[in-house]
């Protein structure tokens, strides 16, 4: 990063961590808190315990630092992968306004001040929430906006769970981990898209055009016409079943209805991997800086995540089963995830914890390439200094397998080591 986009980036941070002190926090309608209160929170709620008393604005921020401390190999003959060191990585910033415009209505915008894959700020996205009609008068369609909440924007999409736990650039107080899944499913896409939530059970329903970068110029070549749309939807419950268990189920369903839609599911993340350098070759011509993260590069593609989790006094357990198959059948393949996370919360306030995470992915990039296996551990914990300020640990292995990886620098690879990782959210 240049000395320059660092200081204006903290100078932004700590500017706008002085705005909040001035701004009304926390008052913001149907709002996921950002800081601890926010973990294990997944589609906002609908309880209204926040009266409307005019536009309000709420100025959070992020900043999460790692120190790294990882080795990798391979077996590929003539190969070398570059030299890693026990060092700072290049921290991560992000900005975030919410604005409470009228009754039951929010808008959000987020921007990354910092992060790996672009050392600039530039805007992560933002959407409008709709939570009530009365706009349009009051009690207008009050039974079913009861239960119902709109969200239009270019913003995330809500396939999955995963994304509701994983580190988002700088905002890394509600992943217990340093690292993102393997096949993580996370894209920002202009998107509508409709929430149902009663009596525990949840629905979703949202299209997109499946476009991360957005023009209405037809460019040649084979990614030129990318026209198509991305229709996902999720149903699941929901439950606090007493004062000491919770459980919850969903199902999501994701998937590309064009040939010439270019899918970003597994792409769309802009600020780069958690684990820096690690697989990167001495000779590659550009360093890849989404690894270790795998993405399958299906053009078009049917997805499918199903996500337990229960949380029982401070234990608690969040899995994922997730499927990918290629939207083009003259090709085929497909890929598998499966992963396991259980977590002990513990302290007066829960402000301590530890656990460990299993994470692997298997499968074919088309129905005549080989096998690609790929296996990570994950072990660590955590302190919460205050609800705003985190500290963690943890021990990370990944390994490849599989003889699809023959020939490439992947060859026998695998990473292992320590991170540590401070975050600061508000």
């Amino acid at each position: 990063m240049k000395n320059s986009t660092l200081r204006l980036s903290l100078s932004l941070l700590f500017t706008f961590s002085a705005l909040t002190m001035f701004a009304q926090r926390d008052q913001i309608q149907y709002l996921r808190f950002n800081d601890k209160r926010g973990i294990n929170i997944f589609e906002t709620g609908k309880e209204d315990t926040i009266g409307f008393e005019g536009v309000k604005l709420r100025v959070g921020g992020d900043y999460a630092l790692q120190f790294q401390s990882l080795d990798h190999s391979n077996d590929l003959v003539g190969d070398t992968l570059s030299e890693l060191k026990s060092n700072i990585n290049l921290p991560h910033a992000n900005m975030s306004f919410d604005v409470q415009l009228e009754d039951g209505i929010r808008v959000h915008l987020k921007v990354y001040l910092a992060s790996r894959h672009k050392e600039q700020p530039y805007v992560k996205g933002g959407y409008l929430q709709v939570d009530k009609l009365d706009f349009i008068k009051p009690g207008f369609l009050g039974g079913i906006m009861k239960v119902t909440t709109l969200k239009i924007g270019y913003d995330e999409i809500n396939y999955g769970d995963t994304h509701f736990r994983r580190s988002d650039g700088a905002r890394a107080l509600y992943n217990p981990f340093v690292g993102n899944y393997i096949m993580d499913a996370f894209t920002t896409e202009p998107h509508f898209e409709v929430t149902v939530q009663d009596m525990g059970f949840i629905g979703v329903a949202g299209i997109s055009n499946g476009k991360l970068d957005q023009s209405v110029k037809v460019e040649p070549g084979p990614f030129g016409n990318d026209s198509g749309i991305a229709l996902y939807g999720k149903v699941g419950y929901d439950k606090q079943v007493n004062s000491d268990l919770r459980v919850r189920m969903t199902g999501s369903i994701y998937s590309s209805t064009e040939a010439n839609t270019f899918d970003h599911l597994y792409f769309g993340d802009r600020t780069g991997g958690r684990y820096f350098h690690v697989m990167d070759g001495e000779n590659d011509v550009a360093e890849d800086d989404f690894l270790p993260r795998y993405n399958p590069g299906f053009r078009r593609q049917t997805a499918y995540q199903i996500n337990p989790f229960v949380k029982y006094k401070g234990v608690e357990f969040f899995g994922v089963l997730e499927q990918t198959s290629n939207g083009d059948d003259e090709i085929g393949g497909d890929y598998t995830q499966l992963g396991a996370e259980l977590i002990y919360r513990f302290g007066g306030s829960e402000n301590l914890f530890f656990g460990g995470r299993f994470n692997s992915i298997d499968g074919e990039n088309s129905d005549l390439s080989q096998s690609r296996e790929i296996l990570r551990f994950n072990v660590g914990g955590g302190w919460f200094l205050t609800k705003n300020v985190a500290l963690k640990g943890e021990y990370v292995r990944q390994e490849y397998d599989g003889d699809g990886w023959a020939g490439t620098k992947f060859q026998g690879g695998e990473f292992d080591g320590f991170m540590l990782e401070a975050a600061i959210s508000f």
